[in-house]
């Protein structure tokens, strides 16, 4: 009787970490290694900004994305990254401002239907700080940009592995061919993109 008395604590302690409603097991800053993840898009947001008229900023999103990523090492070092962004899904919570930025001064979204990025590497750069080097394709114009990245950490369900990243890069719009609004908009467009991966099982 006084062993179970003295088990009870610990057994308290061991169902705290398991929730049956959520299916989670383990939450850690260390990485679940895997070989392929595909994106939550529930629970990812790809964001930009961008200054206006100097004083204040202009902000939107993409809501239509797709995201894979194949790592086999646990600290994601190794790991290539694909993303595919859809350029007409733009929102920036004003119709008329979209339609001029899916219009061919801006996105030109019916000749170039597709944003690509294309990860060459993806380094530890000190803590849970990475760098995210790679090819982004917007309109008809591919360049080199390199990403801040931070690990969010990583979690064991019952469905299987999750890991978030967040990432963050500064691009110059008229390096991509988007010079409409002049000395209205500023040239530099701020990129910030939240993923949350789940693990492919079984890959």
């Amino acid at each position: 009787m006084k062993r179970s008395i003295y088990l009870l604590p610990l057994v308290i302690i061991i169902f705290s970490f398991i929730s049956p409603d959520t299916g989670y097991r383990t939450t850690t800053g260390t990485p679940v290694p895997s070989g392929k993840w595909v994106v939550d898009k529930s629970q990812s947001a790809v964001r930009f900004s961008v200054t206006h008229l100097v004083v204040s900023k202009a902000e939107g999103f993409f809501k239509t994305f797709d995201a894979t990523m194949e790592s086999a090492r646990p600290d994601f070092s190794d790991a290539r990254i694909r993303f595919t962004i859809d350029a007409a899904s733009i929102d920036t919570d004003n119709e008329t401002r979209d339609k001029h930025l899916r219009d061919e001064g801006y996105f030109n979204v019916e000749k170039y239907p597709k944003i690509t990025f294309e990860s060459t590497s993806l380094k530890p750069s000190g803590g849970k700080n990475y760098k995210l080097t790679g090819s982004l394709t917007l309109k008809d114009v591919t360049k080199t940009v390199v990403f801040d990245v931070v690990y969010g950490g990583s979690s064991a369900t019952d469905k299987g592995a999750k890991a978030v990243f967040n990432c963050t890069t500064v691009i110059n719009r008229y390096d991509y061919n988007i010079k409409s609004g002049g000395a209205a908009i500023g040239n530099e467009v701020t990129i910030t993109v939240k993923v949350e991966m789940d693990e492919v099982k079984g890959s």
